[in-house]
């Protein structure tokens, strides 16, 4: 704690510091709020997404068998783009999924298979579910830092800083008060002082 002045500019100055750290505590705990649920709703979304990515895989494994028998799978999807644009939740700039794109590979349809059109359109969705559960981890891992510096903040705000203010307030009331009292006292010595001075 550091070294405080019995004053009553300082004691001003601790009153206005409480005054501060109790107006911003209110925001620290909304934000904090917000970033729970907000993360809460961005795990939701990636279970989702990731139930999705695994009835996907489960649907196409058999056409990946077949597949993997007569080509190379990787020739025929390649990701050609994937376009992400930056999102705002709570002060935390996040990655948003937008849109994936995919080179057009061209083969010819009648040395194919009919079911390569199906493994090709699967395979496609795969990647897609994949790259939309990596960026929804990544916006829970941001908005998860963010909630572990919001958190120590409010910690900050309500175990040290407004009691220490509190605190230091008390103690720069007492000193003045006993200064004040004191300060009577030498008076009225000072007085019976002069008036025996007088007789």
């Amino acid at each position: 704690m550091p070294a405080i002045k019995f004053t009553k500019n300082e004691l001003k100055k601790q009153k206005d510091g409480l005054k501060r750290f109790e107006r911003y505590l209110p925001t620290l705990q909304l934000k904090k709020q917000q970033l729970q649920m907000v993360i809460r709703m961005v795990e939701q979304q990636e279970r989702e997404k990731g139930a999705e990515l695994e009835k996907t895989r489960r649907n196409i494994e058999g056409w990946v068998e077949l597949f993997g028998e007569t080509r190379d799978i990787g020739s025929l999807v390649k990701l050609s783009s994937l376009e992400t644009e930056t999102g705002n939740i709570a002060g935390v700039d996040i990655p948003v999924f937008k849109s994936i794109s995919f080179e057009d590979i061209r083969y010819d349809l009648f040395e194919t298979p009919l079911w390569v059109d199906f493994a090709v359109e699967g395979l496609k969705k795969l990647i897609a579910f994949n790259a939309e559960v990596e960026i929804l981890r990544k916006q829970v891992e941001l908005l998860g830092q963010e909630l572990r510096i919001t958190s120590q903040r409010v910690n900050l705000f309500e175990k040290v800083k407004i009691p220490e203010t509190k605190t230091n307030i008390r103690r720069i009331r007492i000193y003045l008060g006993d200064q004040q009292t004191s300060a009577v006292v030498r008076g009225k010595i000072s007085k019976k002082k002069l008036v025996v001075e007088k007789e």
